[in-house]
């Protein structure tokens, strides 16, 4: 069985802090939140990221819209 990873690499400000600042868990095991591909929206105008479980895997907002998929909002990073 092959595991798999999500690999994730944090990006900083020429200040040293950090560019995102908080993550918000959006589906959780009791309520799901799901999207298609018309209802993925920007976060914080372009400046956040969604992580959506679609059925190609997981992506960003950007990949899913670009792909024309919807799916299971996993969490936002801003």
């Amino acid at each position: 069985m092959q595991k798999k990873y999500l690999k994730i690499e944090l990006k900083y400000n020429e200040d040293g802090g950090p560019v995102i600042k908080q993550i918000k868990k959006t589906s959780k095991p009791g309520q799901r939140i799901y999207a298609s591909k018309h209802e993925i929206k920007p976060v914080k105008s372009g400046l956040g990221c969604l992580i959506i479980s679609t059925s190609q895997g997981l992506m960003s907002n950007k990949e899913a819209k670009k792909k024309g998929l919807g799916g299971e909002i996993i969490c936002e990073l801003f």
